[in-house]
């Protein structure tokens, strides 16, 4: 017989298990996260619900055979009963909109907006994008917005363009912090890809200027990324979750492993993120473009550099390299109305073949025996503090303090020289920044901050003999004194809600600027000098307006201005840009300001389609470009045992560029949509020279059908041609980057690619992409790029989570 404490026991376990079975829980169709604020109710309306953060909701409201209806402004409607939720063992799936409204976005003003109120033109890359995109870095991620341009000196690369501007006048921020630094150049940049793509959530563009925000380099727009965010728990249990992936790319053997792993708290949690990744030599594609060829390179055999011609010339060796991303964060919130989480980066990349100086010649001959990148590293501690309770200054405030270490080294050898030049760059960056949001009368809003930057760099330089290990000082790429660069600014901003249909935002921002450079060594170069001090102050403003005559329509109209106030790169750098070339010091420079108006128009057709255009025209004064120049009354003088013409960064007296962007977004049938994207950007100084950082046209059109776990996506990727009269002077003298024209001038040809992309949603445990880049193995090289693009790709992922 049954022990009345047994049958207690039963009819106890019995109701817990009835109890937990109410409970159903709602997730996303593609991305199998779960779906919050999702209303839940029968026909009559007169039983609701709504999931939690968790996607949870109860539904021991309804019995069961009434229609229960799921609704949710992102997501398609569902009807279903009580007993099939049961027979789906209380997980329901539900499909997201083709359109999707009342986005937000984070990056204009540091507050999440509303982005029908926001007059920048903004895209947003999102967490479910990034994974099917399947992106192997920051830079490729980027890339695939299809609006910013992406450069590729090498493989181990990525600089982004944005209307006309690029390295040092367009911004990387990092979960709130300025990731640019006293040394980022003029030329182009590879430091995004030290962010890891794997531990990206989400990341947005703004375009245009965005200095009232962000401050000095904000010009032709901000990359704001956010990284994986810790989930706290929603009870007093410990919460486990976590993802692994790995991928696999033909075209140059891409093995990539990533991990990470959550454990939350009702009050305190953490994550861990790591990625390695491997790449070998890029293979090119097999057609059109000869000349991108790699028919011979350097190897030493017993210590001497010997040519060997390449057995397969389509594979660009002294291409590959390899990378490790790690990522801790650990959050705190005590309270409802405080949050801290620290957070702590580092990547290390190992030697990066630089792979358009390897493929230069002289006389004949390849020029270098060995030109390399020294393992690049970046290291970020930052603690970001939120505080959200309203009093009379402000309803919420973050406090974020950060530091980063950077390393980058250049090693560079002429073919059968002993003699390898060794240059090593380390800055320290500082960083505070504190702003506030309050909410005032009829929605209107209040944004206000201050910054705070310090930037110290140390250069240094030596030339080793390879033979006989022995190391003799040479000239240093920066100053080899005391290099400090400082920055201290306040902003306003103010929303204003006049009705549904208007809105507009006004700011200001008051910035100052100072460096100071000093030179103890002038036994390489007699400087006129021996020091160089500036100080610089600007001011900055936006207006812009937002009118929303009925759902269905949206015109912005926005104006601002930035600048970018010359940093240690642009003022006090000896550094041989081209074969035969160098850029000395220019102690006189000045900020350069951009003016910038932009009108965006969006239209939105029957709940199926919504068609944009945005034109934008920036007006540069002062613009820093690269032109000749004298170093003690000479054009030119001997550098690494060579004449080279004597340039600097120089003040021109204006600059124009202008362009647009449109797309189309349109679902053509259920489950199937067409996007299409097309940007057009034109620049030139005052002289009618075009600007170097002026892409293409360049675009996309993509078909992309979703279907119960199954994403499909084919689509072609295009780029227009740069004849050699409109490429930049500095580009004229870079013809073993370029096709050659019928006059043997170099030039950018037109490309374009087909591809497609695929991924199938295992709803239980992960999901696995498989995709093929440039099916037809077209070969090209993207504007003003050293490595020619890859080929035919196969790209195979499985990504599982828990």
């Amino acid at each position: 017989m049954i022990s009345k404490t047994t049958y207690l026991i039963l009819i106890s376990l019995f109701f817990s298990i009835c109890s937990f079975s109410q409970t159903l829980l709602i997730k996303d169709a593609e991305t199998n996260e779960p779906v919050a604020d999702v209303a839940i109710f029968n026909e009559q309306k007169v039983k609701s619900a709504l999931s939690n953060s968790e996607g949870e909701v109860p539904l021991d409201k309804f019995s069961d055979d009434e229609p229960i209806y799921f609704q949710h402004p992102s997501y398609n409607e569902l009807v279903t009963t009580k007993i099939d939720l049961i027979n789906m063992n209380h997980v329901v799936y539900l499909e997201k909109k083709i359109i999707e409204i009342a986005e937000y976005v984070i990056s204009a003003y540091r507050w999440e907006q509303n982005a029908k109120e926001v007059p920048n033109k903004i895209t947003r890359l999102s967490k479910k994008e990034i994974i099917f995109d399947n992106p192997q870095t920051t830079a490729d991620l980027l890339a695939n917005s299809n609006e910013v341009f992406i450069q590729k000196s090498q493989l181990g690369g990525g600089s982004p363009m944005i209307r006309g501007f690029s390295s040092n006048t367009v911004l990387l921020v990092i979960d709130g912090v300025k990731m640019n630094n006293a040394i980022y150049r003029e030329g182009n940049l590879q430091n995004i890809i030290s962010l890891d793509a794997n531990a990206v959530e989400s990341s947005e563009v703004i375009f245009g200027p965005g200095s009232v925000t962000y401050g000095s380099d904000a010009l032709g727009g901000v990359m704001d990324f956010h990284t994986l965010r810790v989930k706290l728990s929603t009870s007093e249990k410990l919460q486990f979750s976590g993802n692994a992936f790995s991928r696999y790319s033909s075209a140059n053997n891409e093995k990539t492993g990533h991990f990470d792993f959550n454990v939350g708290g009702s009050k305190w949690g953490f994550l861990s993120s790591i990625t390695y990744s491997d790449y070998d030599d890029l293979r090119m594609g097999s057609h059109n473009n000869s000349e991108y060829q790699r028919t011979e390179y350097v190897r030493q055999i017993n210590g001497v550099d010997s040519i060997f011609t390449n057995s397969d010339p389509n594979v660009q060796v002294e291409s590959g390299y390899n990378q490790i991303n790690l990522m801790q964060k650990l959050r705190f919130r005590p309270t409802k109305n405080l949050d801290m989480t620290y957070a702590f980066h580092y990547s290390k990349l190992s030697d990066v073949p630089r792979y358009d100086r390897l493929i230069q010649y002289a006389d004949g001959t390849l020029k270098y025996g060995d030109w390399y990148y020294g393992p690049q590293k970046w290291m970020m501690h930052a603690l970001n503090v939120k505080y959200s309770k309203p009093n009379l200054l402000f309803d919420n405030s973050k406090f974020t303090i950060a530091y980063q270490d950077y390393e980058e080294s250049r090693h560079d050898r002429r073919y059968r020289s002993d003699e390898l030049t060794e240059s090593t760059e380390n800055v320290d960056a500082y960083s505070l920044n504190i702003d506030f949001d309050k909410n005032l009368k009829r929605e209107n809003q209040l944004f206000y901050g201050i910054e705070a930057v310090y930037n110290s760099v140390n250069s240094n330089s030596h030339t080793k003999n390879i033979s006989t290990g022995s190391v003799i000082d040479e000239q240093s790429r920066y100053p080899d004194g005391l290099n400090r660069y400082a920055t201290l600014a306040a902003y306003l901003s103010y929303k204003k809600n006049f009705s549904e249909k208007f809105t507009t935002i006004a700011g200001i921002r008051a910035n100052y600027v100072s460096l100071y450079s000093t030179i103890d060594d002038t036994s390489f170069f007699d400087f006129p000098f021996d020091e160089i001090s500036v100080n610089n102050s600007a001011v900055n403003g936006s207006m812009g307006f937002v009118y929303r005559p009925n759902e269905k329509w949206q015109f912005n109209l926005n104006l601002s201005s930035g600048f970018h106030a010359p940093n240690i790169d642009d003022m006090a750098k000896i550094f041989d840009p081209e074969p035969g070339t160098i850029i000395v010091p220019n102690e006189n420079l000045k900020p350069e300001y951009a003016y910038n108006v932009d009108l965006g128009i969006q239209k939105e057709i029957l709940d199926v389609a919504t068609l944009s255009i945005t034109g934008f025209y920036t007006y540069l004064t002062n613009a820093l470009v690269r032109r000749d120049f004298t170093f003690n009354g000479k054009d030119s003088i001997i550098y690494k045992n060579e004449m080279s013409k004597v340039l600097a960064i120089v003040n021109a007296d204006k600059a124009y560029i202008y362009g647009f962007t449109a797309s189309a977004n349109i679902e053509l049938l259920n489950n199937l949509k067409l996007k299409s994207v097309l940007n057009y950007t034109h620049g030139e100084d005052q002289d009618g020279i075009a600007l170097r950082h002026s892409a293409p046209l360049f675009g996309s059109t993509r078909f992309t059908y979703s279907h119960k776990g199954i994403t499909a996506s084919v689509f072609a990727d295009y780029n227009g041609e740069i004849k050699y009269e409109n490429l930049a002077p500095g580009e004229q003298d870079k013809p073993y980057m370029y096709a050659t024209d019928n006059n043997g001038n170099p030039y950018s040809p037109a490309w374009w690619t087909l591809n497609v992309m695929t991924s199938y949603n295992f709803k239980d445990w992960g999901t696995i992409n498989l995709g093929m880049e440039n099916i037809l193995d077209n070969r090209y090289r993207p504007y003003s790029s050293g490595i020619v693009a890859p080929g035919r790709n196969l790209i195979v992922g499985l990504r599982a989570n828990f």
